[in-house]
């Protein structure tokens, strides 16, 4: 059994989903492994990560405006020590997830056609993310 760590830096324009899906599958590829799991690992309270459709730009665009109805930026927030956008961004961490765990089969991540690793940044201004990858396999 062999394991491999690598942290990545995405630079965000603000509130949005970015793509990171090739960063990882190169990375992942380099490791010399056939078989195993890959986790994906955002260090952070105010931006979080999803696996979704990575053809139709117009699911990025509705997943974003679902969330910031239900999670608004003028709500009645008592926590708002650094922003209008700062409750509103924990809270959409809460209901998305800081963490994925993907099969590696045959030297890949076993994703879907349709499937992409997405950063969905959840603060209004631009962020440096950085994304903690873990590979343990054969």
């Amino acid at each position: 059994m062999k394991q491999a760590v690598h942290k990545l830096e995405i630079a965000t324009r603000g509130k949005g989903l970015y793509e990171f899906t090739p960063s990882v599958a190169e990375w992942a590829g380099r490791q010399e492994m056939r078989t195993g799991l890959v986790t994906v690992f955002c260090r952070h309270t105010s931006a979080s990560l999803l696996i979704q459709e990575n053809a139709d730009p117009t699911v990025r665009t509705d997943i974003r405006a679902y969330f910031d109805q239900i999670a608004p930026d003028d709500g009645p927030y008592e926590h708002n020590y650094e922003g209008a956008d700062d409750m509103p961004a924990h809270l959409k961490t809460a209901l998305t997830q800081v963490q994925l765990s993907i099969p590696f089969v045959n030297g890949r991540m076993a994703l879907g056609t349709w499937q992409g690793i997405y950063l969905f940044e959840h603060r209004v201004h631009p962020h440096r993310r950085e994304i903690v990858l873990h590979l343990i396999g054969e």
